[in-house]
């Protein structure tokens, strides 16, 4: 197998064969939906030198993964085929929902017991999941445009600005859409509570992007060699709406 990497406009990559961009999406859209629905409604709790015990959302441990997959996407297959995984993540969690809400609404039978505990665990706030789909559209597409524009301008070094830098634009949009628009108003939520676990949920991102810089490094690294390629997006389409790959 050869390791030779081409560096080429992400125009030159249509038609082409690419080994491993499926199992990249795929992988991206499973991590999504699980952080979703395993994540998304338990509160866990760390004990934490001097500050004491911090409440945190489960799903903070996996959702950032998609990140940086995302992060994989862009940074190896250009904005483009981003683009096409951001749509199919979406359409995945359009599907999630009105699955989750169709199989809570069936009755139950008679002798089943179960459907207190499933509505708990699957049953959904209409206003919370618009809010979640849509800050991941729009952080995500962020995130692939600030990754792709950046590469552009560093000339493909340093990529470890790239990965951080279209973190704290990416969470940051997905963060300021999804906290006000899911519990601003909301009973039990102050303003100040709100704003302070937008923050700190932001914060925490950025940190787990930091942390699995390394491991994106090798990803990416590797992708590149067996694909061959590396995509520069100049001259690039960047609506959200183009349908060309």
């Amino acid at each position: 197998m050869s390791d030779k990497v081409e560096k080429v406009e992400a125009s030159a990559l249509h038609g082409r064969s690419l080994r491993y961009f499926d199992l990249v999406m795929a992988a991206f859209v499973v991590i999504l939906l699980l952080s979703n629905v395993l994540g998304a409604g338990k509160v866990s709790v760390i004990d934490l030198p001097v500050i004491g015990l911090w409440p945190f959302g489960a799903g903070i441990l996996f959702f950032p993964v998609s990140y940086v997959i995302g992060d994989v996407l862009t940074e190896v297959y250009g904005f483009a085929r981003a683009r096409r995984c951001i749509w199919v993540g979406t359409a995945a969690l359009l599907f999630m929902a009105f699955m989750s809400w169709v199989v809570v609404a069936l009755p139950p039978a008679a002798d089943w017991t179960g459907q207190a505990s499933y509505e708990a665990v699957f049953g959904q706030v209409p206003r919370i999941v618009f809010a979640s789909i849509v800050a991941f559209w729009a952080g995500e597409f962020v995130n692939s445009v600030v990754l792709a524009r950046m590469k552009v301008w560093t000339g493909g070094k340093y990529l470890w600005t790239r990965t951080i830098g279209s973190t704290v634009a990416g969470q940051g949009v997905d963060s300021l859409i999804f906290y006000p628009l899911a519990f601003w108003g909301a009973a039990g939520w102050t303003n100040d509570l709100v704003l302070k676990v937008l923050l700190t949920q932001w914060a925490l991102k950025l940190a787990w992007e930091a942390i699995l810089t390394p491991v994106t490094y090798a990803v990416v690294g590797a992708l590149k060699r067996r694909e061959g390629v590396d995509v520069f997006d100049e001259g690039t389409n960047f609506t959200p709406f183009a349908a060309r790959v």
